[in-house]
């Protein structure tokens, strides 16, 4: 036992000794130093090589222990030897090549970067060093003293000028260096045309002397117009010339203008054009002629068409508007943010000390046998922060017993945040959750960098960060349909709604999402007002894109009820079951704008502090909130709510039972985590933006993405730098009703005089019913009958349950009287 202990321990060092991370650090360090050392070598041998040659070129280098042997070379005799063993035995100047591979593998060494990302890169430059010591000496070394190609350059070019003669190998080279152009970039012959080198010449020498940001200021922004019949075009289709002998405007119609896949040419050319219609009308001394900037009809149009010298026919113009409506042309030269706006954090990266992966392991085990509780296999999943433990159980040994031993496997391993998953879904295992003393930052960039995410073929794709296995997880907020966001303060919500904030605005463009804010802290999503003109949405008139105050609120929610009715009604002209359906119909041009139609982008509201609004205004933010939940679906909006009081009279029945996507990061007790999750284990996170994501039955634990405030900044600012829409896009209007009216259209002076009474009752004692009102005010059946009509109406209590009573909408008569003086303010 004690030898078998001694060799564990022992294999144990090893595997700690390997997996040092200074190791890699100091190698990196040395292939720097040598880097340096080759270069000042390299470059010393190209001045130095005449002198030091008859000491080189004795084969025993003998010279390199004589001490009164002085060569020229920068770094002595030893630098000479090494240089000229890389220029006169191996590949001659590009041996600079070994330079350029030193830097690169030395920086990956000390970044920690996996040795599979560069080796391709270092393949490329072995094969290139070779490839062009054999050019260097075929075209310079035929009787030069000094070692271009060095030997295998010289060796392989002799044999090829033997094999197949000068010119042919002169072929050889020009083949070899087509193909692997081919094989780097994979090039389109098809689209290798005159206009396409033009273009990608102008693109370049702009970018030089103009810099990128050109491209994104258009003079105005491209709006896509409907398809017109015929009659319609041939009014607006006047040759130029009639127009310039009347000295009118040329009509925006008329323009075309080039490919827009080509946006780079568009200002240079448009300019032409207006220069030359100019000149034009100049010459029959009619002044200077107005002309106005052309609407772009389809801006990935790969054809560049010249400007008619004629009338556009009918069917031409069809052909323009028969192809399909891209939302994304009105502006056509936006760019979506880069990934070098966010922070790596890889410095911060951690290696996982595999003596605690041992030591954990041993302890579960341990704990385990001390409740004769066998296993027959364990297993271990590294995550960012936390490791998961697959037990196999031992034949006959109840699930239930290993569950109810979690409080004993967290105080053996004196960890909080122990979880026990039993069994997990889909395999034949136990889960044991175990936090790593060393918690690994999981950054924003590095999720949206993922493959798993740039391929995410979603309607509103999130990337909420990476679960237990250190997978990426990338979720479709439009599937969920709505998200419920809970957890104690300072746990990770605002920076989990800032992810959610940010995947959006990586993702989509400004014509396919509009985010509607509110913020009753007014300081969480401030931010984000700088980028109104692109992605947000709120009622006109607003002085702040970000509603903040209570009572806007309120109108916010009504006039987004209000849009969801008006969508409703386009998909039914639209014979549409949801927004995709509609939509798809809108770019294939078969519903006609004259008519209404529209296209629809996804509206998502983001509420930041919800238990703000209950306790100021109740039911006037729960209802429109709940009719929201039930009915917008489908009609593409959707809502994230965020709360750091997830108790039953923040987050109601009717709320839970239509936010079935619910995230929840770490809360103080195992009733909060009932209450957001229907289950525990909420109540065993971590913090830091441990959490748990439940949707339908399943529930994963993730490492949610961290994004801190000075990157969402960025993000904002390079956003907000481009070219935006004339004005944001507004939400129908909301005005209360002049008269006093009640919900359903129940006035206040119509209620019964013992109506008040009656609501204070019910409210107190949480329970309505119309023989209640009977006994305890002593009224008829029928009045008590209509006053509960009133209450219903007015919102008070829900409808009618048959027997049972029915449920109460208000916790307390102090959130009642509120609303009554609400209603008699209005």
């Amino acid at each position: 036992m004690a030898k078998r202990r001694t060799k564990k321990k022992r294999q144990l060092s090893f595997k700690m000794g390997v997996n040092d991370e200074r190791i890699p650090k100091l190698l990196g360090v040395i292939l720097l130093f040598l880097a340096v050392y080759l270069f000042i070598a390299f470059t010393s041998y190209i001045f130095t090589w005449k002198h030091d040659w008859h000491h080189l070129s004795d084969s025993s280098f003998s010279f390199l222990l004589d001490g009164n042997v002085r060569v020229e070379n920068w770094l002595g005799r030893l630098g000479a030897l090494v240089s000229h063993f890389f220029f006169y035995w191996l590949f001659g100047l590009p041996s600079y090549l070994f330079v350029v591979v030193l830097v690169v593998g030395g920086f990956a060494a000390l970044k920690r970067t996996p040795f599979m990302k560069v080796w391709r890169f270092i393949r490329n430059m072995i094969i290139l060093t070779m490839i062009l010591s054999v050019i260097f000496e075929f075209v310079a070394g035929h009787g030069a003293t000094f070692p271009w190609g060095g030997a295998v350059g010289e060796g392989v070019s002799n044999w090829l000028i033997n094999f197949v003669g000068r010119i042919g190998t002169i072929v050889l080279f020009i083949l070899l260096l087509i193909g692997l152009f081919i094989w780097s970039f994979n090039p389109n012959w098809s689209e290798l045309t005159w206009d396409k080198f033009k273009y990608e010449f102008n693109t370049w020498f702009k970018d030089i002397i103009y810099g990128r940001k050109w491209r994104r200021t258009p003079d105005k922004p491209v709006v896509d117009k409907p398809a017109l019949d015929e009659k319609e075009v041939e009014t607006l289709k006047p040759t130029f010339k009639e127009e310039f002998d009347k000295g009118n405007k040329i009509p925006v119609e008329q323009l075309e203008v080039t490919p827009v896949e080509q946006g780079e040419q568009l200002e240079f050319e448009l300019e032409e054009k207006k220069e030359r219609l100019r000149k034009e009308a100049l010459k029959k001394g009619e002044g200077e002629l107005e002309i106005e900037t052309p609407v772009l009809s389809d801006i990935n149009n790969a054809n560049s068409n010249p400007i008619p010298s004629g009338p556009i026919s009918v069917q031409e113009e069809n052909k323009r508007h028969s192809e399909p409506y891209d939302p994304t042309l009105e502006l056509s030269l936006y760019e979506h943010p880069v990934l070098a706006l966010l922070e790596d954090y890889s410095e911060q990266k951690v290696e996982i000390d595999r003596a605690e992966l041992e030591r954990n392991k041993d302890q579960i085990i341990e704990t385990l046998l001390n409740y004769k509780i066998e296993i027959t296999k364990i297993k271990a999943t590294i995550g960012p922060t936390v490791t998961l433990y697959e037990i196999v159980p031992a034949p006959g040994v109840r699930i239930s017993k290993i569950k109810n031993l979690e409080d004993d496997i967290a105080l053996s391993l004196a960890a909080l945040g122990i979880r026990i998953i039993a069994p997990i879904p889909g395999k034949g295992t136990i889960g044991i959750e175990v936090p790593n003393k060393r918690k690994q930052i999981v950054s924003l960039k590095e999720v949206l960098r993922s493959e798993k995410w740039k391929h995410a073929k979603m309607d509103l794709p999130i990337a909420l960060g990476k679960t237990i296995s250190n997978e990426v997880f990338v979720a479709d907020l439009a599937k969920m349909p709505h998200l419920l966001i809970a957890g104690a303060t300072g746990q990770g919500k605002s920076v989990g709604i800032n992810t959610i904030l940010m995947s959006l605005l990586y993702k989509k463009h400004p014509s396919q999402v509009k985010l509607v804010l509110i913020d009753p802290k007014k300081v969480e999503l401030f931010p984000y007002s700088k980028i109104e003109n692109h992605f947000l949405s709120y009622l006109p008139g607003e002085d702040e894109p970000i509603t903040t105050e209570t009572n806007k609120v309120v109108s916010v929610l009504n006039s987004l009820c209000i849009e969801m009715d008006q969508r409703y009604d386009l998909l039914k002209k639209a014979h549409a079951r949801n927004l995709r359906e509609y939509n798809a119909k809108f770019v294939d041009r078969r519903l006609n704008p004259q008519k209404g139609h529209r296209f629809l982008p996804y509206i998502v509201l983001v509420i930041d502090e919800f238990a703000d609004l209950i306790m100021t205004a109740g039911k006037e933010v729960e209802l429109p909130i709940g009719r929201l939940a039930q009915l917008a679906r489908a009609i593409g909006i959707h809502l994230i709510i965020a709360t750091q009081r997830p108790s039953v009279n923040i987050i109601t029945g009717v709320i839970k039972a239509n936010f079935p996507a619910r995230l929840a990061f770490k809360v103080t007790s195992k009733i909060d985590s009932r209450t957001i999750l229907d289950t525990g284990g909420a109540d065993q996170l971590i913090g830091m933006g441990d959490m748990l994501l439940s949707v339908g039955s399943d529930l994963v634990r993730l490492q949610c993405a961290f994004v801190d405030t000075p990157e969402v900044e960025k993000v904002i600012d390079y956003i907000a730098e481009q070219q935006g829409y004339p004005e944001p896009y507004f939400l129908p209007e909301f005005h209360g009703d002049d008269e006093e009216h009640g919900a359903s259209g129940l006035k206040l002076s119509e209620l019964d005089e013992n109506f008040h009474d009656a609501a204070r009752l019910v409210v107190s004692k949480q329970s309505g019913s119309t023989s209640m009102l009977q006994r305890s005010m002593k009224l008829g059946y029928n009045r008590a009958g209509r006053i509960m009509d009133q209450l219903e109406a007015m919102g008070i209590v829900g409808p009618s349950m048959g027997s049972k009573p029915r449920e109460v909408l208000f916790f307390s008569v102090e959130e009642l009287e509120r609303f009554f003086e609400s209603l008699s303010k209005k």
